[in-house]
């Protein structure tokens, strides 16, 4: 069995690293590394990758995990082209559901009792089937009509091997070619995995429902199923049934006859709520998991991925979008700037020009063309292009976004993502600052200020007592001391000497007046030395201002 695995675990590893090597942006040199470090033969280089469409379907025909793997890099904009982004984002789980039979003993074993003991029906053919798990359909014994994904056998397992291959290939990429120290292959092989393992947590899952459902609470059009707690395993999970359809299974007609502009605004304001307000989005919001139900709300499903943001990322987040809807762009590259960690590689002067041109795209567009996910997809693609190093919590913004761009025009072609984003930035702020003047905030700033007024008379005296012996000093960190003491000498010295030579000529036509015997072409002697000291101290003087002076600028000392 152990042999078996190694075995696996080979084999998957060179299916990775043929991968990256067939459609990875590199040159020959590269490739020859990786081929020597892995054991392969190295592909054909070529100036450009392969079609986008061709790594989708290779991805699919390896299983579950590479799927995921590649749903997971279509949020990547800083890695990947908008070609591949998009391809990768369209991957479907094409596999077979597994036996009833089996759907029978997970749930006897997650949940400690029989389904016909659980529920009242239960469907033996499922209404969904994906890599990770299956849904069914069922009612309790109170009659509630449920679904029920449970897990599919031995997925986690498959899932952990593929990402040991996974991290293997990602460290030998890291230490063998440039483009790995400079997008940290390894790192984003821990993010995949935490991503990975939360899904595959259904509890995970049902407090994302439960957290969701609470915070959306006040949007009437909108819907979040609620989990079953009795019902809820590491493997299987229980919630509401929604009666209803895929946003993008209702034909043009239809969706004539129900309030489309109405359910996209109410969408992107319950998104903006999430993002700017709560901190906790569903960051996978495609139209395959946005159903308009049978009384025309829209219900948000399969919370297997999100996302938290603290505070200041809220912050810089609601900055960024404000000045790409404005049209913005130096503003928005300062934005991405500080949100990212930039390489020693930065090239800041040509990022703000990438963005520059981004966002420019908004002028004079009408609202229909606006496209807000994707102009912040793109600004990822300018960071990581140049340099700088965004937090995940970004590119998953950028990929919700773009998804909620595609949803919302399907359900209101005519709908103009700036105007929904000034309309309710107002509101947003509003929230903001009653969440800021919370009872636990006002309770911390009551803490901290107890604790300066506990402390204040101790640092007073430690200030008093260092003045009292001469101890006292400051640091000041600003620019180069010993520099700035030579120029204020150097101006002093020469507006010393000025002085002098001006005394010195002042004082020669004071003595000219004088009647003496001691005479020089009939002028004074004194006075004809005094000019003689005053012209060559001049002299003197210029010559240190342009020969001496260029000297020390030129580092020649």
């Amino acid at each position: 069995m152990a042999l078996s695995l190694k075995l696996d675990n080979l084999r998957r590893y060179k299916d990775i690293a043929r991968l990256f090597m067939k459609y990875g942006r590199s040159d020959v040199v590269r490739n020859a590394q990786l081929a020597e470090a892995t054991g392969l033969e190295a592909p054909e280089a070529t100036s450009e990758p392969h079609k986008a469409e061709e790594l989708a379907k290779d991805l699919e025909a390896l299983g579950p995990s590479f799927i995921k793997i590649g749903q997971l890099l279509s949020t990547r904009a800083d890695f990947l082209p908008s070609p591949y982004l998009e391809a990768l984002a369209r991957l479907q789980d094409k596999v077979e559901p597994f036996p009833y039979v089996q759907v029978e003993e997970i749930v006897h074993e997650e949940l400690g009792v029989k389904i016909s003991k659980a529920f009242s029906e239960f469907d033996p053919q499922p209404i969904a089937a994906a890599s990770l798990g299956q849904v069914h359909r069922a009612a309790l014994r109170d009659g509630r009509t449920v679904a029920v994904k449970v897990q599919r056998p031995a997925i986690r397992q498959l899932i952990l091997q593929d990402l040991e291959a996974f991290a293997q290939v990602a460290t030998v990429i890291d230490n063998h070619t440039a483009m790995g120290r400079r997008y940290e292959f390894s790192l984003m092989v821990e993010e995949f995995r935490r991503v990975l393992l939360q899904e595959l947590d259904y509890r995970m899952e049902a407090r994302n429902l439960t957290r969701l459902g609470q915070n959306l609470a006040k949007f009437q059009r909108i819907i979040v199923p609620q989990p079953v707690e009795d019902y809820v395993s590491a493997h299987v999970l229980t919630m509401d049934f929604v009666r209803g359809a895929k946003v993008t299974t209702f034909s043009p007609v239809v969706r004539l006859e129900m309030d489309g502009a109405g359910l996209a605004n109410e969408l992107f304001r319950a998104y903006m709520q999430q993002i700017l307000v709560d901190g906790f989005f569903h960051a996978d919001p495609h139209p395959g998991n946005i159903f308009i139900t049978d009384d025309r709300r829209l219900a948000f499903i399969d919370l297997g991925m999100v996302a938290r943001l603290g505070p200041d990322m809220q912050d810089q987040i609601l900055k960024l979008l404000l000045a790409i809807s404005e049209g913005r762009g130096d503003d928005a590259a300062t934005v991405a700037t500080n949100m990212g960690r930039q390489e020693d590689s930065f090239d800041e002067e040509k990022f703000r020009r990438e963005v520059n041109e981004v966002v420019s795209q908004l002028q004079g567009a009408s609202g229909k063309q606006i496209q807000v996910g994707h102009i912040v997809m793109e600004v990822a693609r300018a960071c990581g292009d140049n340099g700088i190093h965004v937090p995940t919590e970004f590119t998953l913004l950028g990929k919700a976004l773009l998804n909620l761009d595609i949803v919302a025009r399907t359900l209101d072609p005519e709908f103009d993502p700036n105007a929904a984003l000034r309309s309710c930035a107002f509101d947003v702020m509003r929230q903001r600052l009653f969440q800021g003047a919370s009872q636990g905030n006002l309770m911390q700033g009551m803490l901290d200020a107890k604790e300066f007024v506990a402390k204040f008379p101790g640092r007073v005296n430690r200030v008093l007592d260092r003045i009292a012996d001469n101890n006292l000093e400051i640091k000041v960190d600003a620019i180069d001391e010993r520099m700035l003491t030579e120029g204020f000498q150097k101006v002093a010295n020469r507006i010393a000497s000025g002085i002098i030579l001006a005394a010195l000529i002042i004082g020669a036509a004071m003595m000219m007046s004088i009647e003496t015997r001691w005479k020089i072409f009939d002028y004074p002697v004194l006075a004809i030395i005094l000019f003689i000291a005053a012209a060559a101290g001049g002299i003197v003087m210029l010559i240190n201002i342009f020969i001496f002076d260029e000297r020390r600028k030129n580092g020649k000392r």
